[in-house]
């Protein structure tokens, strides 16, 4: 059995990693989820929040968006609403869009309007945890 997998994280704008990879821990509906080569194959819904992933030995972090990944044995590809570095985060910005999101859910709102207020908040989340 092999030691790495093909990894494929793609978002709207760009493709943000495409490459071998040793491990992955992504958050999934349910909780997080780890893969390593020789997974047992899955399609899974991919939650906000912050994915982890190995390549060359070292963990990178990563703030995702809701999307979907399709986990094979020997490559696994995300398709993402968005995916960031931490470094490519404003923190600021970040902090902005979640007091606004929780702003917004504190108003009357149509069914709607609450379900996009709950995505920011989301994603504003996503953005924090994975920025510390």
């Amino acid at each position: 059995m092999a030691d790495t997998f093909y990894l494929e994280i793609v978002t709207p704008e760009r493709q943000f990693f495409t490459g071998d990879a040793e491990a992955l821990i992504l958050p999934a509906v349910d909780g997080e989820m780890g893969v390593y080569p020789g997974h047992e194959p899955v399609v899974t819904a991919v939650e906000p929040g912050e994915l982890r992933y190995k390549a060359d030995g070292k963990w990178e972090p990563a703030a995702v968006g809701a999307g979907f990944a399709e986990i094979r044995q020997d490559r696994v590809i995300l398709l993402v609403g968005f995916a960031e570095h931490p470094e490519e985060i404003d923190r600021k910005r970040a902090e902005a869009a979640k007091k606004r999101a929780e702003e917004r859910l504190r108003q009357k709102q149509s069914i709607l309007e609450y379900y996009h207020s709950k995505a920011a908040l989301a994603r504003a989340m996503a953005r924090l945890k994975t920025r510390r």
